[in-house]
């Protein structure tokens, strides 16, 4: 995902950087097959909005005829010139792009990310008009704790399936019987398998509400939330909102900024005096932060415009891929990733950024997620007052490590704050063994 900023005025900012998703089941799939949206019939049936059972989601299988025909596209890609520098600071350097291209066209196969996906308990449920999928896997444990994940952009659930194993059966992981979770992982509406919305409203403060509802259907009466990137968004207006049964939450990018910190960024300003050596280093990660999110900025005022990511697989690959870490723009882990065949602790690799990006682009869900930039008119890293029990894990790599100082400001009920060792702005899917140890300290006090 990402914000903006380096706008002169608290409102000029919030303008620029609005945002939000969509929802309409994924419009990608007809009976048990996974088709492009440009090739579904019309007639397809839809249940009504006011239908509000849990239903099979289909297996997933994409023709052939659509997987030949993607790399038909990718081989016949019009290329631009060589960048003029040496470096990415004009965008993601052509010979990566071509690498990546030429793998994905000759021996990527996508068949594996289906058969990883239909092994898994998958669902579907129609909320205020929109379809929405979600996996669903309960522990073997009866007294597990439910957890709802939402991923962010430009993201999917692929990021989170890593979890669940480590989640649901902790034993087998190098944990203990008491940290089970059922675990519950929706698809952000415009994204993956949920549905599109086909008006505006679909923001973090609707998802908030929806997210509760649909835990609800299933039958909890107490659950903890988690997010990163959007679904920090998301998780944090669960905690405004204080749904019946969410117990607490935890967020992987907190939203810590004192007001006075947050005028001084979105004005660009120097550090204000008076800051801790570690508040510091924050305030240079934000403005930093904020001069690497340009797509932001693109997809929070012109959504609509980027047709080019609907009708080019290459063109959206390197959207998804010009995304901001701490440690670079593309995000160093990404990069990392894409010269990794291969994991043996689970960390990121090529083929699970080519799963993601190829569900996009199976999905026509490239533009659909980006009008969630243009739905949010909230603030970014700025508190937003949460005052249910909130836990906070700071990964090394995320775009900005929140001071405890701030933490402990902005999260009056904070029940946990810790400093990984590793990972960073996509946690879950760079280091996901870390991130479930996170989970289950985090959640120990509210069991």
């Amino acid at each position: 995902m990402f914000i903006v900023s380096s706008a002169p005025t608290r409102s000029s900012f919030l303008a620029s950087t609005a945002a939000v998703i969509g929802l309409v089941l994924a419009t990608a799939f007809s009976c048990a097959h996974a088709v492009p949206a440009s090739d579904q019939p019309s007639s397809k049936p839809r249940a009504t909005a006011e239908d509000g059972s849990i239903r099979p989601f289909p297996k997933v299988h994409v023709p052939q005829e659509a997987i030949d025909k993607l790399r038909r596209r990718i081989a016949a890609t019009q290329w631009p010139e060589r960048e003029t520098v040496t470096d990415s600071s004009q965008g993601v350097p052509l010979a990566t792009m071509q690498k990546l291209a030429h793998y994905w066209a000759t021996d990527y196969d996508w068949r594996k990310a289906e058969a990883k996906l239909n092994v898994l308990p998958q669902f579907v449920t129609t909320i205020d008009g929109v379809d929405i999928h979600f996996i669903h896997v309960r522990s073997k444990n009866p007294h597990a704790l439910p957890l709802i994940i939402n991923h962010g952009w430009p993201g999917s659930v692929l990021e989170q399936t890593k979890l669940i194993g480590l989640l649901t059966d902790p034993v087998a992981h190098g944990g203990k019987t008491e940290d089970a979770f059922d675990v519950v992982i929706p698809s952000m509406p415009g994204y993956g398998f949920s549905g599109k919305p086909t008006s505006t409203g679909w923001g973090p403060e609707h998802m908030a509400r929806a997210w509760a509802e649909l835990m609800r259907r299933l039958g909890y009466t107490h659950y903890v939330a988690q997010g990163g990137d959007w679904g920090a968004f998301v998780v944090d207006q669960m905690g405004l909102q204080s749904p019946p049964g969410l117990l607490g939450i935890h967020t992987n990018m907190p939203a810590t900024v004192p007001a006075e910190i947050d005028k001084a960024l979105q004005a660009g300003a120097p550090a204000p005096a008076g800051l801790t050596a570690e508040e510091n280093r924050a305030y240079e990660q934000l403005a930093l932060t904020f001069k690497e999110v340009d797509y932001a900025r693109i997809m929070g005022a012109r959504p609509q415009t980027l047709y080019g990511i609907a009708d080019s697989p290459v063109g959206l690959a390197a959207w998804l891929l010009d995304h901001n870490d701490a440690d670079g723009q593309p995000a160093a882990a990404v990069v990392s990733a894409l010269n990794r065949t291969t994991s043996a602790t689970g960390e990121l690799t090529r083929d699970e950024i080519l799963d993601n990006i190829t569900l996009y682009w199976l999905t026509n869900t490239g533009v659909s997620a980006s009008r969630l930039y243009w739905e949010y008119k909230g603030g970014f890293f700025n508190t937003k007052g949460v005052k249910i029990p909130v836990a906070v894990s700071v990964f090394p790599g995320e775009q900005y490590q929140a001071p405890r100082s701030w933490t402990e400001k902005a999260y009056s009920n904070l029940i946990y704050y810790n400093r990984a060792e590793k990972g960073g702005h996509f946690a879950a899917w760079e280091q996901p063994v870390i991130f479930a140890q996170e989970l289950r300290a985090a959640f120990r006090p509210l069991r």
